[in-house]
């Protein structure tokens, strides 16, 4: 009962109606971490650069079968593979794709230049 009225005083604190506030719950990104996308020049990368924006949504599939990385991560935009998630930091976000967990991505940063893995820059997340 003292909870509950704490409760109820401290939303109240804030200015926002009872109701509203324990209704509405808040999806924010957790972010894993962020990434240059690998191996850009070897997919549809350069095709589709021209659409790219930062804040698009990306897709991440593992690629348990890929013969030169067994945790192999790709990362798609609509359906065109732009690349990988880099060899080396692709351990924590294929072992929780693995165990099923909605992990996410966006497009963080876009570069032109003549560095391939300095082109596009992505953020990995969970939601809370």
């Amino acid at each position: 009962m003292l909870r509950r009225i704490f409760l109820k005083a401290l939303i109240g604190l804030a200015g926002l109606p009872v109701a509203t506030r324990l209704q509405a719950k808040e999806i924010r990104p957790i972010p894993v971490q962020r990434s240059p996308v690998a191996g850009l020049q070897y997919h549809r990368g350069e095709e589709v650069w021209p659409q790219l924006q930062a804040g698009m949504p990306l897709e991440l599939k593992r690629e348990p079968e890929n013969r030169y990385d067994r945790k192999a991560v790709a990362v798609y935009w609509q359906g065109a593979q732009l690349g990988y998630v880099p060899r080396a930091e692709n351990h924590a976000v294929g072992a929780m794709l693995d165990r099923g967990q909605p992990v996410k991505a966006r497009i963080s940063a876009l570069s032109p230049g003549a560095n391939p893995w300095r082109r596009i820059q992505m953020e990995i997340y969970i939601e809370s």
